[in-house]
């Protein structure tokens, strides 16, 4: 089930888990004195909750980047995390924290294709988190489930069971209810005035948009690179070294030639009072992806997979919450409603996980003859060590 869920809730800056290039935290014992500290790391608890804390400080800084009044420089924030992210990855291969391969051109050709899809997922990513609020957002986010997972039956063989079905019946539920909720608040905020109720539904419209585009980006994106992987036998960071690494000077590019450079939208993008922590939250951004692989990896090997991916079914909730929390998410019966159908949904597909990849595997739809589910043959052929 670790497996499952590398697959199925991925950071599209690298990978969710371990792989043969990670050695786990403070594995090996020092000094007598440090035995106190190797049994906290070994307690599942840290890693779980440290695991969930870079979930929510990603989402969480993207957001408070992007909902700055007019920020437009989308392709610079995720040059510079990609650079961070880089930078901190060979920091922790030269302290020996990590391996992953030297950059070599015919890996790095092989792998180009699957960096583009990685450019497209992340930037419409960074484009619907701007117009769509955190809950609506995470909500969403889970239709790439049903998209990756009848991908692999269309093109792998794979299969999806019946509970699985049942879940992604709860997950298109709670997008509706979502959406609805959005556009009722808006309608009643904004309702004395027909052009501001206009403009606020137009961004949800837009949100929804590219919503729609970044699902079927990452979903092009997993099974790209569950194709692309075979060639270069790729494991967990040398993934995120890769996918990184090509996307600087594409992203980079597209700044200088697509977004605006003039010093009056620079002002408008980083206003004096709020730059400093505007840049470091794009910094935190890419630091977070980092940890998000690192504690992913963590909980791997402290917990069992049935845990982990039960973790990361309820990962969803606080994500949703803290868009409560620190932004101004409406807060409705219909909302809440949405984020409760779309954690149950998580947990019920999980479950699903579970009982397909430790039971018979009768009653699948649609019939095939693959003994594999098709996020596990996916995640396995992926990141297997």
């Amino acid at each position: 089930m670790a497996d499952d869920k590398k697959t199925d809730d991925y950071d599209p800056r690298g990978t969710g888990g371990a792989g043969k290039g990670y050695e786990p935290p403070m594995n090996t014992p020092r000094s007598g004195g440090s035995a106190p500290i190797i049994a906290a790391t070994n307690n599942p608890v840290f890693p779980i909750l440290s695991y969930c804390a870079s979930s929510i400080l990603m989402t969480v800084t993207n957001k408070y980047v992007l909902s700055g009044f007019g920020f437009n420089l989308n392709f610079f924030l995720l040059a510079v995390q990609s650079i961070v992210c880089v930078v901190a990855i060979q920091m922790c291969k030269s302290s020996g924290i990590i391996t992953y391969r030297d950059f070599n051109s015919d890996e790095a050709r092989k792998w180009f294709p699957v960096s583009l899809l990685l450019i497209g997922t992340i930037y419409t990513s960074t484009k619907a988190l701007q117009f769509l609020s955190i809950p609506v957002y995470t909500i969403f986010k889970n239709l790439t489930i049903i998209l990756i997972a009848y991908g692999e039956v269309l093109w792998f063989g794979g299969s999806v069971t019946g509970m699985a079905l049942f879940s992604f019946g709860l997950m298109v539920l709670s997008s509706v209810i979502a959406a609805w909720a959005d556009i009722q608040h808006a309608l009643q905020n904004y309702g004395h005035s027909e052009t501001e109720a206009s403009a606020k539904v137009s961004t949800l419209n837009a949100g929804y948009m590219w919503m729609m585009f970044n699902c079927i980006c990452s979903a092009a994106y997993v099974l790209g690179m569950r194709k692309r992987i075979k060639l270069t036998n790729f494991k967990d960071f040398d993934t995120m070294f890769y996918n990184n690494v090509l996307s600087i000077p594409i992203l980079l590019v597209s700044s200088l030639l697509l977004e605006n450079w003039s010093s009056a939208n620079i002002e408008i993008n980083f206003p004096p009072v709020q730059r400093n922590r505007i840049i470091l939250a794009m910094i935190f951004s890419g630091l977070s992806s980092v940890f998000i692989s690192y504690t992913s990896a963590w909980c791997v090997r402290v917990t069992s997979s049935t845990t982990y991916s039960m973790v990361g079914a309820l990962n969803k909730l606080p994500i949703a919450l803290s868009g409560l929390i620190f932004f101004d998410a409406p807060i409705t019966l219909p909302s809440v409603s949405a984020i409760g159908v779309g954690f149950v949904s998580g947990i019920v597909y999980a479950l699903a996980k579970v009982k397909q990849s430790s039971g018979p595997k009768a009653g699948i739809l649609p019939t095939t003859s693959q003994p594999m589910s098709a996020s596990s043959q996916s995640a396995r052929d992926s990141f297997k060590s």
